[in-house]
């Protein structure tokens, strides 16, 4: 009897120690799946976002002219491809915010000549859409603001050598882009074919719209980049001129400005431009930044004497 009571009691103890164990493993588990659900709905939580920082679509204008033309809003995708270029311009905020602030540096060179060419001054956005006004080079070889092929640009009188390219030369590109326009438009009598046929050549829209039977840019069906070209113009122009509508504050300080500069006529070769800055009383960096159509430190006598823009200390 007594052996008998030695091992209930062992039993026993073994049962409530095995019961013991089981009980605080399953609290353990239980504590665990539910600081696991916790931390799940932690990162399913939507936090409270302050209303400065809300998405919020861009307003688009129910009618809009470009150029003088007026464009037909109703179109059956218009709304949706405007609206798609206005919200990639916007949330692009670094890119956005750049030309943006170049703008007045670039605009007082472009917009007299557009006028003086009887440009609409609507195209100066051609100029934002084509390089951000920056003097960039695309991956086929188009160069300057105004983003010229080698060939074209020789056709429109520029000078493109290792030591010349005249497509960085904002002045004389712009009147090239404004001559180049002036032919499309009359050829199409249409300024948004014009833009497009300056996109994609006068060949490309001229057998598009042979190949369609229609005579309207919005009611052609175009490769990509040709298909968003006007539209982002036109959602370019809307952010321009007014930027605070779309999120963009800029203060009149903040603005880029040109430099104080004057005007030297050379007609001789320049054997060292570094030396030739250090005359002139400035310095080869700023003499190239004012003058990016200069490629080389060297400048060769050419057909007709070069106008260099040396900078004006204050």
């Amino acid at each position: 009897m007594k052996k008998f009571n030695i091992l209930y009691v062992i039993l026993a103890t073994a049962a409530l120690s095995i019961y013991a164990t089981n009980s605080y493993n399953s609290s353990q588990n239980q504590k665990t799946e539910e600081s696991a659900n916790k931390e799940v709905q932690g990162k399913n939580e939507i936090p409270e976002v302050d209303s400065e920082q809300k998405v919020t679509c861009p307003p688009l204008p129910e009618k809009m002219t470009f150029a003088g033309q007026n464009i037909p809003m109703d179109g059956i995708d218009f709304k949706e491809r405007l609206d798609k270029e206005i919200i990639v311009n916007m949330f692009r905020h670094s890119h956005t915010l750049l030309f943006l602030k170049k703008s007045k540096m670039y605009f007082s060179i472009i917009e007299p000549i557009l006028k003086k060419n009887g440009l609409p001054d609507d195209f100066k956005y051609l100029a934002v859409i084509e390089s951000g006004l920056e003097n960039v080079v695309s991956p086929a070889g188009a160069a300057g603001v105004w983003q010229f092929m080698k060939p074209t640009a020789k056709n429109f009188d520029m000078e493109v050598d290792k030591f010349v390219d005249e497509r960085y030369h904002l002045e004389k590109s712009t009147e090239a882009a404004c001559e180049f326009l002036k032919r499309l438009h009359r050829v199409y009598d249409d300024w948004f074919l014009a833009a497009a046929a300056y996109n994609r050549g006068q060949g490309g829209i001229s057998e598009a719209m042979e190949e369609q039977g229609v005579n309207s840019y919005f009611d052609l069906y175009l490769n990509s980049e040709t298909a968003r070209y006007v539209f982002r113009m036109l959602a370019v122009k809307l952010i321009m001129e007014n930027p605070e509508k779309y999120g963009f504050y800029i203060a009149d300080d903040q603005y880029y400005q040109l430099p104080d500069s004057k005007e030297i006529k050379v007609a001789e070769t320049i054997d060292d431009l570094k030396i030739f800055a250090k005359e002139q009383g400035t310095n080869y960096k700023s003499l190239k930044l004012l003058n990016p159509w200069i490629r080389s430190s060297k400048l060769p006598k050419g057909n007709k004497p070069y106008t260099i823009k040396i900078p004006i200390k204050d």
